[in-house]
């Protein structure tokens, strides 16, 4: 697997991002919500609204299914976030390029492997509700603001 950038190391350790992830996964999980329960089929009107209630800007990407938040340009700095909506399982992905350079482009899943061990797993969210999508965007909104902050200093 390969290395993680030492910035994106360092901010993502700084803002206790395995142990906020464990603690999002570990709330919204199967046991939570079984298969049968999960929001399968998703109105992507609804999630659109619910995104741009959080205060963001996104775009459906119709030929990926993704939903896509407004770039962000901070100095040197370009921020992205990929929200992937599917089986009734959210997975985000952040999008970091420096001078164009990309510095991080993998779902979250990836950085608990990256970070602690090459096995290490921590499930994605799952979602039963629009409301559980809710605040699962809510609380990964808040990680991304801290990474964000943390990452490029202001």
């Amino acid at each position: 697997m390969i290395e993680l950038n030492s910035k994106i190391k360092n901010a993502l350790i700084k803002i206790g991002f395995i142990e906020r992830y464990e603690e999002l996964s570990n709330k919204f999980n199967a046991k939570r919500t079984p298969s049968s329960n999960r929001l399968a089929y998703i109105d992507s009107e609804e999630v659109m609204e619910t995104i741009q209630d959080l205060g963001y800007s996104p775009v459906f990407d119709v030929k990926e299914k993704f939903y896509k938040i407004k770039e962000e340009q901070i100095g040197k700095i370009t921020l992205e976030v990929h929200i992937i909506l599917r089986y009734g399982m959210v997975d985000l992905v952040w999008i970091v390029r420096e001078n164009g350079e990309l510095l991080l482009g993998a779902p979250w899943g990836t950085y608990s492997r990256r970070l602690i061990d090459n096995n290490y797993r921590i499930k994605k969210p799952i979602i039963g509700t629009y409301e559980d999508l809710e605040e699962i965007l809510k609380i990964t909104f808040k990680m991304y603001e801290d990474f964000k902050s943390t990452l490029t200093g202001n």
